[in-house]
């Protein structure tokens, strides 16, 4: 091997390297402290694989995929924006919590399949809804090709494809490369024939509202909804009300 052929082999490894690591601190903070606030353990073979707010005889169940930080008992916050009635799961990602495993786009798809096939399972003659907040709206959006599909999917602050956010702050870097782990809504979304509702932040910094209303548009019969505040801020009494129908 020449001299150039070996430089060039070691900027490539360089340049996977870089990306694995770059991607980490870009995509996935995960915290694991063994609270609950308050939830249920959810389990599947003794292992917790999230928690949950149930009550009798719902009128749906509902998949929630969170965003990239914290873990799924953080999001206690969501649960007004869920009606009385109905029975909220939220996933916890591998590598999140107490969870094993480390995150990826592949280990979140899973887990979000696995997590609602098994509710499909356990609820079989009630509505199994999925709702994805922010980076949640990627493995949400995987579960359309599943079947049976989802009866809804409800996104708040999504994106339409991942590196197109990634560009939008990292502009000057070459983002495609260093974005392996790189979900696309609106291929994920083509063909799915269940209702969608979006929600759009307008004062969003972290996933701008323009992406939101992309992956809107990309699809005929979506319901876009815009919310004031920020990317963070959607929980907040009566901006999202997250129904089936």
């Amino acid at each position: 091997m020449g001299r150039c052929c070996r430089l060039l082999l070691v900027c490539l490894v360089a340049l996977v390297l870089t990306a694995a690591t770059w991607q980490r601190q870009l995509l996935y903070f995960p915290t694991h402290h063994d609270g609950s606030n308050g939830l249920a353990p959810w389990r599947d073979q003794g292992e917790v694989i999230g928690f949950a707010r149930t009550v009798p005889s719902p009128k749906n169940v509902w998949l929630m995929l969170h965003g990239n930080g914290g873990q799924a008992s953080d999001r206690a916050y969501a649960l007004p924006s869920f009606a009385d009635e109905d029975t909220v799961y939220i996933l916890e990602y591998p590598g999140y919590g107490q969870r094993p495993g480390s995150p990826s786009k592949e280990a979140l798809n899973q887990a979000a399949k696995q997590g609602y096939l098994l509710l499909r399972r356990e609820y079989p003659d009630t509505p199994v809804c999925v709702v994805g907040e922010s980076l949640g709206s990627g493995p949400a959006c995987s579960l359309a090709a599943v079947q049976p599909a989802p009866d809804k999917i409800v996104l708040v602050a999504p994106f339409d494809k991942l590196h197109r956010v990634a560009q939008y702050h990292y502009w000057f870097l070459p983002v495609r490369l260093l974005l392996p782990d790189n979900w696309d809504n609106i291929k994920a979304l083509k063909g799915y024939q269940g209702r969608v509702e979006i929600f759009g932040a307008r004062e969003d910094k972290v996933i701008p509202e323009k992406f939101a209303k992309s992956l809107a548009e990309s699809r005929p019969g979506t319901v876009f909804r815009e919310i004031e505040g920020g990317h963070n801020d959607w929980s907040a009494p009566g901006r999202v009300s997250i129904r089936n129908p």
